[in-house]
């Protein structure tokens, strides 16, 4: 089914060969071979060290972050867009807490396309990474967005997800800097059988990479002739969540299925044909038979948490009891939930289905749940099923084809273009129910339910197929390949621009400085901070042992997204959802602080966090600023899960320490890691950070480590953020 193999490999006119089984190659050269080198080196600004200096090609961003880059930027001297920036709105449209703060974004957004010459796509239009590859997605460019599920392989275009920070540099002209990154072949062979689709290959590789962290911050590029069989719908579906193995990027060969979709939405000239050269180096391969993918299940509370749905089905009474447990721990409860209830005779019953977003909404998908529910429906019982296409002009073209009938008349609800079923912004299940959704996370309460409060709600992750199988089979879990009438047949997609011609506003190119930014009374500018002082002392308030922590549990998604634009406000709700006292301790520490500048005390005081391994998910910056916002001043890890997230707490200000001797400290809130002399080893460029461990009984030394900081990365902790860093260079 699938075979991973450690180690470095070349590919030789099409074969992999061991590496040391040609020992007269040289690795260094042979990586300029790979489809990512060429990319990465084309995109490089300077070449002066070890590390590429990127400048991207075009940048995105949607509601959720744009106010807080654009606001960033203009108190960094912004003037105008250097680059074609598209504004989306597919993520706070349906929010429907916080007035009327919402609409102001938009107004913003619209407001700071115009100002600064941007691209403005209004709500409902389009989902992010579906307008990013109708419109700018193309053979051999570098697209950068502050959103995680940026990826736009299947075009030959390495596209890279971060924090908003990383756009502001890009907007100042400032370049994205990244050592060599591994690169990892992924070789496709054989073709998927009927009722397998995407996100059963994606689940797949996800549960085979992720738990060994084999991809972390490598570049995955997709190889074989298994490539020629995918449509380019099924390739995107696979492509987007590649995110949830932490991989930085992704790229895939192009072939005509490529031409023949650029030339069908009018970008043919994008095209061009990619692949390895004859001679490529890459650091381990990952073998997939796409023959031989089942039908996949993902079970919460992350996408590697992986099963055939046929495993699942035959051990769902001892995988659930596992997922009850899991719940219990993740949010403190009292009493496990009970999901075993919904194992009935050898069956498995759910309560909701959906199929929306980058990785689900897609017109290959939404055709094939059409096509399964044909002569059924979803029928009157607890059980429904919701289809977001995931643009107005794929939504068109399923209108004229007639899918969008079939599906109506089968009881399905169709909405518009919206990203909220993927982090927990609309269609929350009822208490203790089970959803299953093609969309990109199962992460604890992306669902938008509230275990505090006594509401819990679980999502395990499925492809469109086996969803619409399960409702045609009345809502009890069905692979698509248990029914008879599965085919692959997907249509030809027609697409007319017709909806965004009238809609979009096209200002790149075209900045307006007269154009007056439209502030609501719900954006804030950030906050002031002070540059890092010559020493510190480190007050734990936060201790998070999982083996992973996400950034939806640092800073929640759902309904808070409304609160986006005011980082006052936002900062409320920081890990409100592990650790409830956090934000009480926080304020208390920054009092301190605050006294501590007006005695002109010679110590800093600032909040941290402890972590075994804090970021996985989101590139949402708000993880690491609303801990900024409150006066925090680092996270102390034994790893960061992504550098993304290591990048926004660096480009907040706050320190990333690592501390290899992680277990060997009883982390406990109220204790005090002491580092005298911070600011002069960082100025000094020194890794190897020398504190003091304090406790009420124990004060013994500690080691912490500031590995790979750039030049700028150290001048940006001195200045306390980006924000000062570029104020200071004005």
């Amino acid at each position: 089914m699938l075979r991973i193999t450690k180690g470095g490999h070349y590919y030789e006119n099409g074969t992999f060969v061991a590496a040391q089984q040609r020992p007269t190659f040289v690795p260094a050269t042979a990586k300029q071979g790979t489809m990512a080198y060429k990319i990465l080196a084309a995109h490089t600004k300077e070449t002066t060290d070890a590390q590429f200096r990127i400048t991207f090609d075009a940048l995105a961003s949607h509601d959720i972050t744009y106010v807080g880059i654009v606001q960033t930027a203009r108190a960094s001297g912004l003037t105008a867009f250097p680059v074609p920036y598209v504004l989306t709105n597919c993520h706070n449209s349906l929010c429907a807490v916080g007035g009327t703060i919402n609409a102001d974004d938009h107004a913003f957004g619209l407001s700071a396309a115009h100002r600064y010459g941007g691209e403005f796509v209004p709500a409902h239009m389009a989902v992010i990474h579906q307008y990013m590859r109708e419109a700018y997605a193309a053979t051999g460019r570098m697209i950068l967005a502050s959103d995680s599920h940026t990826r736009y392989g299947p075009y030959g275009c390495l596209a890279i997800g971060e924090g908003g920070p990383e756009l502001v540099k890009q907007l100042l002209g400032r370049t994205y800097d990244v050592t060599p990154p591994p690169v990892w072949a992924v070789h496709l062979t054989g073709t998927l059988r009927a009722g397998v689709g995407p996100q059963d290959v994606a689940l797949a590789l996800i549960a085979a990479v992720f738990p060994q962290g084999l991809v972390k911050n490598a570049v995955l590029e997709f190889v074989g002739d298994g490539i020629a069989a995918l449509d380019m719908d099924t390739r995107n579906g696979i492509d987007v969540m590649t995110t949830e193995t932490t991989c930085l990027s992704s790229v895939w060969c192009t072939d005509d299925v490529v031409k023949q979709w650029l030339t069908v939405h009018g970008r043919a000239a994008d095209y061009a044909p990619l692949a390895p050269d004859k001679l490529a180096y890459y650091d381990g391969v990952i073998d997939i038979d796409l023959a031989t993918i089942e039908p996949m299940i993902a079970l919460p509370f992350h996408p590697s948490n992986a099963f055939t749905m046929a495993h699942f089905i035959a051990n769902a009474g001892d995988i659930l009891r596992q997922v009850e447990q899991e719940a219990v721990s993740q949010w403190s409860l009292k009493t496990a939930p009970c999901l075993t209830k919904y194992v009935e005779n050898g069956k498995v019953r759910v309560q909701q289905g959906i199929v929306a977003g980058c990785a689900g909404g897609l017109f290959g998908n939404i055709h094939q749940v059409a096509r399964i529910l044909q002569g059924g429906a979803v029928g009157q019982g607890v059980f429904d099923l919701s289809v977001y296409p995931s643009s107005q002009p794929m939504m068109l073209s399923l209108t004229k084809d007639g899918t969008i009938a079939d599906l109506i008349s089968a009881g399905v609800t169709v909405r518009t273009a919206f990203c909220g079923p993927c982090f927990g912004a609309g269609d929350v299940p009822v208490n203790e129910g089970l959803s299953i959704r093609h969309t990109t996370r199962n992460f604890p309460n992306r669902e938008g339910s509230k275990p505090s409060a006594g509401q819990s709600a679980f999502v395990a992750l499925m492809d469109a197929r086996s969803i619409a199988a399960t409702a045609y089979n009345g809502g009890y879990l069905t692979p698509a390949t248990a029914l008879s009438h599965v085919t692959t047949e997907v249509p030809s997609y027609g697409y007319d621009k017709t909806p965004y011609t009238g809609r979009v506003y096209y200002g790149v190119g075209k900045p307006d400085p007269n154009t007056a930014l439209h502030f609501g009374p719900g954006i804030a500018d950030w906050p002031a901070q002070i540059p890092l002082p010559d020493d510190i002392a480190l007050v734990v308030i936060a201790v998070l042992l999982d083996p992973v922590t996400t950034t939806d549990e640092l800073i929640p998604s759902g309904e808070t997204s409304s609160y986006r634009s005011n980082p006052h406000h936002l900062a409320e709700f920081t890990l409100s959802r592990r650790d409830p006292q956090y934000v009480t301790r926080a304020k208390e520490i920054r009092t301190r602080e605050e006294a501590r500048r007006a005695a002109h005390a010679p110590m800093g005081i600032g909040s941290a966090v402890v972590a075994r391994k804090p970021g996985d998910g989101s590139a949402r910056e708000q993880a690491a600023s609303c801990q900024r916002v409150l006066g925090g001043l680092a996270n102390i890890a034994a790893e960061y899960a992504t550098r993304r997230y290591r990048s926004n707490l660096i480009n907040w200000g706050m320190l990333p320490f690592l501390c290899d001797q992680f277990d060997d400290y009883a982390w406990t809130v109220d204790h005090v890691v002491e580092i005298p002399g911070i600011r002069a080893a960082i100025e000094a460029g020194n890794e190897v950070i020398q504190g003091m461990y304090c406790s009420d009984t124990v004060r013994k030394p500690i080691t912490l480590r500031l590995p790979d900081l750039s030049a700028d990365e150290r001048a940006i902790l001195l200045a306390g953020c980006l924000i000062n860093f570029y104020k200071n260079e004005l």
